[in-house]
Parts: structure tokens; sequence; C-alpha cells
């Protein structure tokens, strides 16, 4: 690229203080708090680069499509700019809402997921069109959402219906990481998700708890069936879950072949105590494994001291990762046959927000190799290659509608606390950011 060090340096200063901008506001989905204002702020950023902006509306936030260049190739880059509750604001160390830098790092809600990679690469547009007199070598399509942490309600039928207006050679997604030495990580797919509440209950109201020795406890209920669903290994145990799970590919275990490490990271970082698995498996659990995980168990007294109390109900809310080519829907009526044939007949099962389907695309495609290649270059060390992250969110919609491959690179870290007080990314992976996404561009236009 002919982009000087002075010019490229100007590009990353003035995305700091776009991200500035946008973290100062709270456009948290969950509770309807600033999505259109937000919206508004991301279509002027994107205007000013000559980008045409359509707004449509969500069932939550405004759906932006954007487009601009022109070129052989045409790229489909995916965000979102609504993020998380910044709660418990206690824990956080300087404002959630104020972009602060400590110690070369950058913390505020949104400055990882996903304020910070939309900016770190509309900064790397700028620096590319820099460097070829204003104009892009290739089309370059955006979709911004603003409901993707409550799970993307609108888009699956938003991408199918505005699929000719989508259609694109590759899909940029929203997100990645760099490990502490300074290795891109890469991913080439998702797991699905269905989030479920299993709700029981077992009398109008609660029981003095001498009343055990003869009505039954909603939450040992649920605990009992709760314990059924996977094994101490943690492979779910619902019949037919395992029946639709795509084989993964030589290419797929290739890459897996390939992965440094076997979890340290992600266990010294978080201090883990009870891995799951051996760890010469983690990667292969983590990109091809499907799993049930209780993200948390509630009912009855959860206050300090005794409360000698039988509850009326409890509840359970659990989440299923799932793999190609699971279906979520499907996934539910196995876990309603498999309640009932235990005896839980009388547990609720409450599907929460909106699921995901799995997705993953194929590793050897140019376009993914693409990436790859100028990861390399950029960041001077060999990328990391995942099938699939172990996360979730709305890839397949665009694999099945729009039909291009996508690939997943960005800037988080494995400290940035995404979705916790003190989200954060280093300041060091936002330049490498920017440099990416001009070399990136540059190599798509030709």
């Amino acid at each position: 690229m002919t982009l000087t060090t002075p010019d490229l340096q100007a590009q990353i200063e003035r995305g700091l203080r776009d991200l500035a901008d946008l973290v100062a506001l709270p456009s948290v989905s969950a509770q309807g708090r600033h999505l259109p204002e937000t919206a508004a702020a991301v279509t002027a950023l994107l205007e000013a680069e000559g980008f045409r902006v359509q707004a449509y509306p969500g069932q939550v936030a405004p759906v932006l499509v954007a487009e601009a260049g022109e070129g052989p190739f045409t790229l489909l880059i995916y965000n979102h700019y609504d993020v998380q509750p910044e709660d418990p604001t206690e824990l956080w160390d300087t404002p959630p809402f104020t972009l602060t830098e400590r110690d070369g790092r950058l913390y505020g809600r949104g400055a990882s997921d996903d304020k910070g990679e939309l900016i770190s690469r509309l900064a790397g547009l700028r620096a590319l069109k820099a460097a070829r007199g204003g104009q892009l070598p290739l089309k370059v399509k955006w979709l911004i959402e603003g409901e993707e942490e409550v799970g993307s309600p609108s888009l699956e039928a938003f991408v199918a219906e505005h699929a000719a207006e989508l259609k694109a050679d590759g899909v940029w997604w929203e997100f990645g990481s760099v490990t502490p030495e300074g290795r891109p990580v890469l991913y080439a797919g998702l797991k699905g998700i269905v989030c479920l509440e299993l709700r029981c209950r077992v009398a109008a109201s609660d029981l003095h708890s001498s009343n055990g020795a003869v009505v039954d406890n909603p939450l040992w209920r649920l605990a009992s069936a709760v314990a059924g669903l996977r094994d101490a290994d943690g492979t779910v145990l619902i019949p037919g879950f395992h029946d639709e799970v795509r084989p993964a590919s030589e290419a797929d275990l290739a890459a897996i072949a390939r992965l440094p490490g076997q979890g340290e990271a992600l266990r010294d970082t978080y201090e883990v105590t009870r891995p799951l698995g051996k760890a010469a498996d983690y990667h292969t659990r983590l990109n091809l494994k499907p799993v049930v995980n209780v993200n948390g168990f509630h009912g009855g007294y959860e206050g300090e001291g005794s409360k000698t109390v039988l509850p009326a109900s409890g509840m359970v809310k659990l989440d299923f990762r799932l793999v190609p080519h699971q279906d979520p829907a499907r996934v539910v009526e196995l876990l309603r046959t498999h309640l009932d044939a235990g005896g839980f007949a009388d547990i609720e099962i409450i599907e929460l927000e909106s699921h995901q389907h799995p997705s993953r695309s194929d590793l050897s495609h140019p376009f993914v190799q693409t990436a790859v290649q100028v990861a390399q270059e950029v960041y001077g060390a060999e990328p990391i290659l995942n099938p699939s992250s172990g996360g979730s969110g709305p890839m397949h919609p665009f694999m099945a509608h729009v039909g291009a491959p996508v690939i997943a690179l960005g800037i988080g870290n494995i400290g940035g606390r995404v979705h916790a007080p003190n989200e954060n990314i280093l300041r060091r992976d936002f330049e490498t950011g920017v440099r990416f996404a001009a070399a990136f561009l540059e190599a798509l236009g030709g």
C-alpha cells in the first residue's frame, strides 16, 4: 500500500475520536436506550465517506444498509451498534460510557463489542481511500444493526427479504481477536444458540418447609431435570440431539490440529478451576462440540441467613450451543420429549429471545484464504484460523440467503471483558486492526 505512516496515524487518531463519540451513546438494546440516536450517528459517519445509507425499521432498532465504491469484488461487512447493559456499574473502574485509556487499554462499553470493531474498519477504509485518491477499488456494502445483543430478532427475515440488495462475494463478520503474543485469531463460523427457561410450580404460594415431607420441591425437580441433560464430561444426553450433527471436514480437522495451546490462556486469565474434558481436546470441543449450559438457577429464599421455606415455584435458564446442521426448533422439541419421558411433564419450557442457526464456511475458499494471507502480512505472525467460534450470532442468514463465505477477524483480546464491567481493547490492537482493514480491502479490490 502507498499509504504513509503519518497518514495512517492520522486515520487512527481520528478513529479513536469517533470511537469515543460512539461509546458516549448508551445504545443498550435490552433497555431500548439511545438506539435511533446511535443509528443516526453511525449514518453520519458513513455518509461522510460517500456511503449511500438506507435505514429500515427493526423490531427494536433501525437496520442500516450502506453502499460505496466500485470494483469487480463486492464485500459485505456486518457490524452492530447496540451494546450490553453496563450493570453492575459499581464494578467499573471508570465511567462505562466514557472511553478511557489506561496502560495501553481503552475502556468503555462497546469499546470492543462492537463499536471498536466498526470504527477500526471505517478508519481503515478511510486510509485506503486516502491512498487511492479518494476512491475505493471494490464495492463495499455494510449492514449495521442495533439488535444483536437481544438476539437479532429482525435480522433473519431482513436478510432474506433484502438478499438481492446485499449480494456479495464475501462477508466480513463483526468480531475477532488477537492473542497476547500478537497473533490474529480468525473464525469461519459460529455455533447456533437457543436460550430457554424451565419453570416449575407446585403450589399457589410458598409453604413452611415442614411441608417438604408431603409436598414436592420445585427446585429439587428442576435440579433433577437439569442433571439429566448432560454427563460429567459435558456431553448432551437428550436422545436424538446429536443425530443431525454434520461431520467435520478434513479442512476443519486440519485447522484444529494447527491451533496452538490447550486452553491455557482462558484458564489462566479467568482462574478456571474445573475445565471440562481433556486439555488435548480443547479446540475440538470449542469448535465442534454442541453443549448445554445452565445460565442461572432461581427460586425460593436467596437472602442472608436462613428462611425455612418450601418454594412454590422455581426457574432455570439454559442455553444450547449448536453446530451444523442442528435445528434450534428441533432441539426444543427433543428437550420436551426428553423431559416428558423422564417424568417432568409439569416443567414448562419457555424460549427466550431469538434462536440462531449454526454456520460454518469452507476454509479452503479463496476469500477465507485471502483474509488469512493479509493477516499474516499485517500482523507479522502466523494467523490462528478456527473453523468456528464457540460463540453464536446471526451468521446463518448471510450464508443461507446471500450465499457468500464469511470470515471474522477483529480487535478483541482474551482479557477484553466483553459483556462485563471494564470492557476494553488494547490500543495496539485497534491500530493494527486499522492497518488490516486497509490492507484487506485493497487485497480484495485487486
